[in-house]
């Protein structure tokens, strides 16, 4: 199935907005947390080839998911007495309920800029890089140390 395209910019505004409403009651940290995201997001739009800077908003809305629900779960009785406050956590949940789907968009721009998920089981062991680089003791290797290009194909001599 393919996602529809979605511009960065859109995911961006529809978060700020809804941030800026949740922050009318939920201030501090939830603050702190989103608009860092968002500015992550911003990086992520001025710098469209970057796979640090899409992959860097992408990891900073997983993780923003897990604290807004941790803000709005500890705040919410105390603030949502009043319609404000109603209002405020309301936006927030929305907000909360949108990051999701927010994160499989920003996941497809990072595929489409090269980036892969850094998820492998050996992630913190060594690393199997893939590249054109060639050590010296291969199997490819002349059979004797000076060979040159025409004795490749000969037989080695006898007289070392």
């Amino acid at each position: 199935m393919e996602l529809p395209a979605v511009n960065l910019k859109v995911i961006l505004l529809v978060h700020w907005l809804l941030t800026t409403w949740g922050c009318i009651v939920f201030s501090g940290s939830y603050a702190w947390s989103n608009f860092t995201v968002l500015a992550l997001g911003v990086w992520a739009v001025a710098q469209p080839d970057s796979i640090d800077a899409i992959g860097m908003f992408l990891g900073g809305l997983v993780a923003t998911i897990f604290l807004d629900i941790i803000y709005i779960s500890i705040f919410y009785s105390s603030l949502a007495t009043v319609d404000t406050g109603r209002f405020s956590a309301g936006m927030a949940i929305f907000s909360l309920l949108l990051k999701p789907f927010s994160c499989c968009f920003i996941y497809h721009m990072h595929r489409e800029r090269g980036g892969e998920l850094p998820l492998r089981p050996d992630f913190f062991g060594p690393s199997h890089e893939h590249s054109a680089y060639q050590t010296i003791d291969t199997p490819d290797s002349p059979a004797t140390p000076f060979a040159s290009p025409e004795d490749k194909d000969q037989a080695a001599p006898r007289g070392y």
